[in-house]
């Protein structure tokens, strides 16, 4: 699986054992699955930590010099460069063409093909870290036949990094921070749901410090033409549109039915009322378009995600966001009404 799954709510994540308890909404279906599924909610916390990832020639053009809406990060520093026909990534031992791409995309379920058939290139990067965990889970040694790459890489991991936990005192902050969209559930109530969804994010963060680590003397080479055409494709869509207007934008990513989500709605109106022709405000229902989201590393609902006018990601917050936060945050941006 490569995108997370959004159509099947009871088999989501939750923090909710009361139906009036309504806190941020995990989008990640199965938690303890951690190859491509989960490994697209890890792209922003990679891409913070790849820079530095390649060494490069400066007279050569990079993916984030010329396309710098394009790269969710992950390869914002590798090499645009004419590769053999066919060929679409070339980096010392990882070869990946496009052929692998499209394979990649037709083991999809039907309604996710169209989807990923316009984002190519964040396929890519997802096949490349699959391949990177793939690659080190068989250095570990014997004891891996017969598995397929899935179950492997989730082994794996789930090896390398068992022992996390999450202290009362993080639980706590936790609760208190979202207090205001659980309704009547208490913080016992949810103490046990609260502390596994903790561990699930920091696995998440400590597999994406260390696919970073894994990926350090990688020098990446992406055919110049590909990446010209995905590039044209890819921003086909609400939000890059936005940010590529010249205005700030806010995006909420969310669905209908999440009632933290739908709280939002109201705001989201009195934005477009209020700032009219001076903000652009985006809402991207994450059970329709789980690519878009998952390319922008959502991995909770509601999300707000605020961009500048030159389309630049300045803040993001998940969850509820009451309508003065929003304000605040907008005058930080020298947004007025």
């Amino acid at each position: 699986m490569i995108i997370l799954g959004m159509s099947d709510r009871s088999k989501r994540k939750s923090y909710q054992p009361k139906e009036k308890r309504n806190p941020p909404m995990p989008i990640n279906n199965q938690t303890k699955k951690t190859s491509i599924a989960v490994l697209s909610m890890l792209i922003c916390s990679v891409c913070i930590a790849l820079s530095p990832w390649f060494a490069l020639a400066d007279q050569e053009s990079t993916v984030r010099e010329k396309y710098p809406n394009l790269s969710t990060g992950m390869f914002d520093g590798a090499v645009l460069a004419p590769l053999e026909k066919g060929m679409v990534l070339v980096a010392d031992w990882l070869l990946i063409s496009e052929a692998d791409l499209l394979q990649t995309v037709a083991a999809e379920e039907p309604e996710l093909q169209k989807q990923l058939a316009k984002d190519l290139f964040f396929v890519l990067e997802q096949v490349t870290i699959r391949r990177l965990l793939v690659r080190e889970a068989k250095m570990e040694g014997p004891g891996q036949e017969g598995m397929d790459d899935e179950n492997l890489i989730d082994q794996f991991l789930e090896k390398k990094f068992e022992g996390l936990s999450a202290s009362d005192e993080e639980i706590n902050a936790f609760y208190q921070k979202n207090k205001k969209t659980m309704g009547d559930a208490s913080l016992e109530d949810l103490r046990e749901s609260i502390r596994e969804n903790l561990v699930e994010e920091k696995r998440e963060e400590a597999v994406a410090a260390y696919i970073a680590k894994l990926s350090d003397s990688l020098k990446v080479r992406i055919d110049s033409k590909w990446v010209e055409e995905q590039n044209r494709i890819a921003l086909d869509n609400p939000v890059d549109k936005a940010r590529g207007t010249g205005k700030p934008t806010v995006v909420e990513f969310g669905a209908t039915g999440c009632v933290p989500c739908d709280m939002m709605q109201p705001i989201l109106d009195g934005l477009r009322k209020n700032y009219k022709d001076r903000l652009n405000v985006v809402f991207v229902h994450v059970g329709e378009e789980q690519v878009l989201a998952g390319r922008y590393g959502i991995r909770a609902i509601p999300a707000q995600v605020f961009f500048d006018a030159g389309g630049r990601e300045v803040f993001r917050h998940i969850g509820f966001f009451a309508a003065d936060e929003v304000n605040k945050q907008l005058i930080a941006m020298g947004v007025s009404k």
